[in-house]
């Protein structure tokens, strides 16, 4: 059994198990999940997979799989996946400890807003990403989508604009927000505010069209 990331040891070996937990020996292999590096000695769960290269494992964060990938953890704990590492780790975390990750990722998966949304600025830290002021806290601001491009994956970040610049932002290359339909979805996204608060936004940002 192999120690990189996304290769695999050979298909000649017999009997492999469908899974692994063990703490990672080397720093080679990276989490399929959040595509960082596992570092060495680090809880790692495999999972056994058939690949064009053969049969092998793929890697994942012990906690990465418990937040993202859970029934397939609950799968491993049940078949005492620790027990197939050549070095059974010896500090390994319970699986209501790991279950506690999930049911916090789902619960800040469930509160995160879809953008755009309009909300009153909890401080004074922020900036306009269109005109770089300080956006003072308790003022409006529209929370907007922002397309990063990395290699060949585009990303969409949340940036911070004051109403009167959401029309320049909208129209700037890496908007990720689309005009059609905006103000029918700033109405819908933005639980905070009162409806009241929501048209005064919507003034203030003029006619997109």
């Amino acid at each position: 059994m192999t120690d990189a990331g996304d290769s695999t040891p050979p298909a000649e070996e017999p009997g492999q198990p469908p899974y692994v937990i063990e703490g990672a020996r080397s720093g080679r292999s990276r989490c399929k999940l959040c595509r960082k590096m596992i570092e060495e000695g680090a809880l790692r769960l495999g999972t056994l997979i058939e690949g064009p290269y053969g049969v092998g494992y793929v890697w994942e964060h012990l906690n990465c799989a418990a937040r993202r990938a859970f029934p397939k953890l609950e799968e491993a704990y049940a078949q005492s996946a620790w027990k197939n590492a050549k070095e059974p780790p010896a500090d390994l975390p319970k699986l209501e400890e790991l279950a506690s990750l999930r049911e916090t990722s789902e619960r800040k998966k469930a509160e995160r807003r879809e953008l755009p949304y309009a909300e009153l600025a909890p401080s004074g830290r922020s900036r306009c990403k269109h005109s770089s002021e300080l956006i003072p806290q308790g003022a409006p601001r529209v929370v907007l989508a922002r397309e990063v491009i990395f290699g060949n994956q585009t990303r969409t970040s949340p940036i911070n604009v004051l109403p009167p610049y959401v029309r320049e932002a909208l129209a700037a290359e890496d908007s990720g927000t689309s005009v059609e339909g905006f103000a029918e979805a700033l109405r819908t996204n933005s639980r905070d505010l009162s409806s009241e608060q929501l048209e005064t936004i919507l003034a203030e940002i003029g006619p997109l069209q």
